[in-house]
């Protein structure tokens, strides 16, 4: 058994990950600072955020719901990608794409494994 979130390897990524996006984002023009880079970031911090959070409510149920919404963080962390890619060509989007893939198989493998054991 596991002391803590900190042991899990998909919050360890996705901790790197919020590193990867707030590099990435620095990049972006100075008027974007209120708007799709601090989009991406916030989204960026909810994922292993709630993974913790998830993880200390010692539910299934609950964690589950958490290991959900850092799924749909995720998610919508890719949209905003793929929207900074049209709009930001000269940034290197593929160390943040790769993490994020990681992460999302990692998040759907224990959402499956866990909705198996509830």
């Amino acid at each position: 058994m596991l002391k803590s979130h900190k042991e899990l390897i998909v919050w360890q990524k996705s901790i790197k990950l919020v590193k990867e996006i707030y590099i990435l984002t620095s990049n972006f023009p100075q008027n974007e600072i209120y708007g799709l880079s601090s989009q991406m970031r916030r989204a960026a911090v909810s994922i292993p955020s709630n993974i913790a959070e998830g993880y200390s409510r010692k539910n299934i149920k609950e964690y589950l719901q958490f290991l959900r919404i850092s799924f749909g963080s995720s998610t919508e962390l890719e949209t905003q990608i793929i929207i900074a890619k049209d709009l930001y060509k000269s940034v290197d989007y593929k160390p943040a794409e790769l993490l994020l893939e990681e992460v999302l198989k990692m998040l759907n493998t224990m959402i499956e494994k866990l909705e198996n054991n509830a």
